[in-house]
C-alpha cells in the first residue's frame, strides 16, 4: 500500500472518529455518569499549581478542568473539536482558562518532554493504535514526569458494554486494538516498556445509577454515547437485527444491574488506574 493510499485511509478512518464522538451528547455521559473519575486521577497524578498539564482525548474536559482549577497550566487536547466546545462552556462555568486544542492522539502537536504531567480519563485508550498512543503520551512528557490514565477494563462493564455490541459492530479498521485492552496490565506494561518506572495499576470502581431501570439505561446509550449510535446506525437498514440488539443489550444491562428493585439501578463499572513516571535519560 502506497503512503498516500495510508495517509487518506488514515484521515477517513480519523473523520469517522470524529463523527461518532459528536453524535450523541457524551458531554453529558461524563457529567451524568463518571464525573468523579476526572478528579480521582487529578489526585492520583498529583496536579498542582504551576506545573504544565497535558490532558488527551480530554473530551469535555472532566480531568482537564479539575487540573485547573489546582493551579495548573493546562492543554486539553482531543480529536472533536464539538466537545473541546463544550469544555470551554464548562470551564467558563467553573470560573478557570485553559488551552483547548484539536489534536490525534497518535500525532501530538507538541514538543517532546514538554509536559511535567501527561494523563487521558478514558479518552486515549479509543485511539485505534495503542503502541503509536503510548509513544506519543511518552514522547510529550518530560524525564520524571507523570503519565496517569484511567482505563476501563475488558472485565468490568464498559467492557462488557462493548462485547455485547460486538456481533453487530462494523468490523475494525486494520491494525486497530479494542479499547479495553488499555485496561489491562500486561498490556499497558508491554504498551510502556522501560521507559518509565513506578507503573502502578490498580483497579477501581464507579458507580452508574443514573436510571430508574435497565430500559431505560439502554435507551440513554442509544441517545448519548457516540459508539452505541454507531452499531445501531450500522445496523438500521435490517430491523430484525435492530430487534436482535435491542433484546441483547437489555439483557446484558438486566443481569449486570446491581440495584435495588424498587429504585434505581446501580452498574459498577470497572477501571484501571494507571501512573509511572517518564525514565530519567
Amino acid at each position: 500500500m502506497s503512503s498516500t493510499v495510508e495517509q487518506n485511509a488514515d484521515r477517513e478512518l480519523k473523520a469517522k472518529h470524529r463523527a461518532l464522538w459528536a453524535s450523541g451528547d457524551y458531554p453529558a455521559v461524563a457529567v451524568d455518569l463518571i464525573p468523579a473519575l476526572g478528579p480521582e486521577l487529578v489526585r492520583a497524578c498529583g496536579v498542582r499549581a504551576g506545573q504544565r498539564v497535558l490532558d488527551v482525548g480530554a473530551g469535555s474536559g472532566n480531568a482537564a478542568i479539575p487540573a485547573a482549577e489546582q493551579g495548573a497550566t493546562v492543554t486539553a487536547s482531543d480529536l472533536t473539536p464539538e466537545l473541546l466546545d463544550a469544555g470551554r462552556r464548562f470551564a467558563a462555568g467553573r470560573g478557570v482558562d485553559l488551552d483547548w486544542v484539536e489534536a490525534d492522539a497518535e500525532a501530538l502537536p507538541f514538543p517532546d518532554d514538554h509536559f511535567d504531567v501527561v494523563m487521558s480519563c478514558v479518552g486515549a485508550m479509543f485511539a485505534p493504535r495503542h503502541q503509536t498512543v503510548a509513544d506519543e503520551l511518552v514522547r510529550v512528557c518530560r524525564p520524571g514526569g507523570t503519565i496517569g490514565l484511567i482505563n476501563w477494563t475488558p472485565e468490568g462493564f464498559i467492557g462488557n458494554l462493548f462485547r455485547t455490541m460486538a456481533p453487530y459492530a462494523p468490523p475494525p479498521p486494520p491494525g486497530a486494538t479494542p479499547p479495553p485492552r488499555w485496561g489491562d496490565e500486561q498490556h499497558v506494561k508491554e504498551l510502556f516498556g522501560d521507559r518509565v518506572t513506578g507503573l502502578d495499576m490498580r483497579r477501581q470502581q464507579t458507580v452508574m445509577d443514573h436510571c430508574a431501570d435497565p430500559a431505560e439505561f439502554r435507551e440513554y446509550w442509544k441517545r448519548n454515547y457516540g459508539p452505541t449510535i454507531a452499531v445501531y446506525r450500522f445496523n438500521a437498514p435490517d430491523p430484525g437485527r435492530i430487534a436482535d440488539l435491542d433484546r441483547d443489550f437489555l439483557e446484558f444491562l438486566t443481569t449486570w444491574n446491581q440495584g435495588s428493585t424498587t429504585g434505581r439501578t446501580a452498574y459498577e463499572a470497572e477501571y484501571l488506574l494507571v501512573t509511572a513516571r517518564k525514565r530519567q535519560a
